[in-house]
């Protein structure tokens, strides 16, 4: 497989690093990663969008290097729907572009194709269904288990925690039939990203202003307000099975969709997948990616 092409835009401010594969002049498909992970997470994913004839690209978001960390700390989930509309805008993408995105990368596409509808002519979110479908079960006790770490993350412990251990932990929990030969590349990525304070500091951030209003800013007021909005563009949601950073248990008990597709457009699509826990596409790129062009073509 070709390594994807390297480059840089600003968009929101930013210098943004990115992976890209396909033509110059193919329909944008934006890739947003989530944590702790990296654009890497796309790399399976990036030459199938190529062999479609998308423009594929995978920025590195806020604060993970080699992006850059923004001077006025902003990580709200408002700031990040308004990066993915700057890196459409930036990147020369038309309405025909389509966004994707993972964990984190998921809120930033609920608000980005909310907030801006006209730009993206397909959604597909995994891992993190919409906020208010996430808000129905969170606080069930087994839930809350698994999300320790948002807590600790509220913490100077944080830092202090954080090591490639902590990181490869995360990955062996929330993904446990991805082997450890294979967890290591990922988790190889993941520290070269966050290898400095600076960029840790901006990891943990998005985690402290999604715990505190106090951190978010006025001028992503919208995009904040979009990304609990329902929109309506129709989003192909997947979530893993045997996913242990948020289990089925809570986003679709017994194989349930239909909370989740309570709070997605009409015409949206959610599919629990087998065999596979949060990064599935790093697990089992070949049938999520069969699945994300199937709803692309469709």
């Amino acid at each position: 497989m070709a390594e994807p092409a390297r480059g840089t835009v600003r968009a929101n401010g930013l210098e943004f690093g990115y992976l890209a594969a396909g033509p110059e002049d193919g329909p944008l498909a934006l890739c947003l990663h989530g944590f702790p992970d990296s654009a890497y997470t796309w790399r399976e994913l990036l030459p199938e969008l190529a062999g479609a004839g998308y423009r594929a690209v995978a920025p590195f978001m806020r604060g993970y290097a080699p992006t850059e960390v923004p001077d006025d700390g902003v990580y709200q989930t408002g700031a990040l729907a308004a990066d993915a509309v700057a890196l459409h805008g930036a990147l020369g993408g038309g309405s025909d572009a389509v966004v994707i995105g993972h964990d984190w990368g998921a809120f930033a596409t609920y608000g980005a194709a909310a907030h801006a509808p006209e730009l993206w002519s397909k959604v597909v979110t995994i891992a993190v269904p919409p906020l208010n479908a996430l808000m129905e079960g969170f606080f069930g006790y087994e839930q809350l288990k698994r999300s320790f770490y948002m807590f600790l993350f509220q913490t100077p412990l944080a830092e202090m925690a954080w090591n490639r251990d902590f990181v490869d932990g995360l990955w062996r929990d929330w993904s446990p039939g991805h082997g450890a030969q294979a967890r290591a590349v990922d988790v190889d990525h993941v520290m070269a990203c966050l290898g400095t304070p600076e960029n840790l500091g901006a990891a943990i951030g998005y985690y402290r202003a999604m715990f505190d209003p106090a951190r978010h800013v006025e001028r992503y007021a919208a995009e904040q307000e979009a990304v609990s909005a329902k929109g309506e563009r129709p989003v192909l949601y997947l979530h893993g099975a045997d996913d242990g950073c948020l289990g089925a248990d809570v986003v679709v008990p017994g194989g349930d969709v239909s909370a989740v597709l309570a709070h997605l457009p009409e015409g949206s699509r959610v599919e629990c997948v087998p065999g596979v826990g949060h990064f599935m596409q790093v697990e089992r790129p070949g049938d999520v990616n069969a699945r994300i062009l199937d709803w692309l073509a469709g």
